[in-house]
């Protein structure tokens, strides 16, 4: 087996001080190096990673293929993973939340969704969001830093771990707190890791990438050839309404914002997904669908209308049904490729940054017991 090792940004590691480091943030010629001081072979780098990413490890005594007082060793030099679940919250659909605990004492989110034979990560890249979309709780109190890749695939490590012995992640979507294409080198090192056929083995064709919209890294992203799955969170159809929902908007626009997605569809041939968390009241009128079906006319692309949830603290709605229901008729009589996103894991507060909201709210108890699913 073999599993290629993240190298995380040094502009973006936690200081570890005394701390033993976590397998999944030291750098691969580290690790080499650590095993040939003490006279072992090469190929046990990659038994020790794949126990971890393959085979479901959570401590080096479970390395049975690993001699005994090199299992020690390890152990003293190591830890399996740098972060820990402070909470683990399960609703009767099959979906979990986690709130993670980062060895620098930060919270974020990972969700797991399942559906069938489907199961989906959802992972977080940053510790909060500098986008300032103002309807969601995840930027709510700005962005602290980038997440490592270690610390990224530990997410899917972790979530995948929740799943029957016999199961895998068979898709990620990287939804979670945090601007992706804002921390997207670190992003693009955890994915390879999510696509290396001997760990999780997820193909680039089955991760989703969402974002606020940063054209350059659009366009970067375009040009690795990869087969990810491009999504952007459009959430309005006019610039002046767009800026009051999206603040970043006024440095970009959507005019930038849509010729960097058809740059990306002439790239890779694959379809861009326009996210429209649909606000009661807000932007969900019938001229609303009218100018974005006039934004789409001609696209290769596709919309996902995502009813707000709400958020303790903030002041938006859910759109009434009806609202909604003819925002989708507009929009599909003009031609216009629609789904609504369905609602999964609400009495968990499975929408992206509550949880780590309630956390934080909740500081006087910042590692709070783990919650067993009943």
């Amino acid at each position: 087996m073999s599993v290629t090792l993240p190298i995380a940004a040094a502009d973006t590691i936690p200081s570890p001080g005394l701390v033993k480091p976590a397998l999944l943030e030291h750098p691969l010629d580290g690790l080499r190096a650590w095993f040939a001081e003490r006279g072992q072979p090469p190929m046990r780098v990659r038994q020790v990673l794949g126990w971890v990413v393959e085979r479901r490890a959570t401590s080096f005594d479970e390395m049975s293929d690993l001699p005994k007082d090199l299992r020690s060793q390890l152990a003293e030099a190591f830890t399996v993973f740098g972060t820990s679940v402070a909470r683990h919250l399960a609703a009767r659909d099959g979906t979990h939340k986690l709130l993670i605990s980062t060895r620098d004492n930060h919270n974020i989110e990972c969700v797991l969704i399942q559906d069938g034979g489907r199961h989906t990560a959802c992972v977080s890249t940053q510790v909060g969001c500098g986008m300032g979309c103002v309807f969601c709780a995840s930027g709510l109190n700005g962005v602290a830093r980038n997440l490592t890749p270690g610390e990224i695939v530990e997410q899917l490590v972790l979530l995948r771990n929740l799943t029957a012995p016999d199961r895998r992640l068979t898709h990620v979507v990287v939804m979670g707190m945090g601007e992706p294409l804002a921390n997207l080198e670190n992003l693009l090192d955890a994915l390879a890791v999510a696509g290396d056929k001997n760990g999780l083995g997820i193909g680039a064709r089955h991760v989703t990438i969402s974002t606020v919209g940063l054209p350059p890294k659009i366009r970067r992203l375009a040009d690795l050839g990869k087969q990810y799955h491009l999504a952007i969170s459009l959430h309005a159809p006019n610039n002046t309404l767009r800026t009051e929902i999206v603040p970043t908007n006024n440095k970009t626009g959507i005019p930038e914002i849509l010729a960097a997605a058809d740059y990306f569809f002439e790239k890779t041939g694959r379809q861009v997904t326009f996210e429209y968390v649909v606000l009661g009241g807000l932007n969900d009128k019938p001229i609303h669908a009218r100018q974005l079906q006039g934004l789409l006319c001609g696209r290769k692309a596709h919309v996902n209308l995502i009813p707000w949830n709400d958020v303790e603290g903030l002041p938006y709605k859910r759109p009434r049904d009806t609202d909604l229901k003819s925002f989708i008729e507009e929009l599909r009589r003009n031609g216009v490729s629609v789904t609504v996103r369905h609602r999964k894991g609400s009495e968990i507060d499975a929408a992206c940054g509550q949880l780590r909201r309630e956390a934080e709210k909740n500081s006087q108890d910042p590692q709070p017991e783990p919650v067993s699913p009943s």
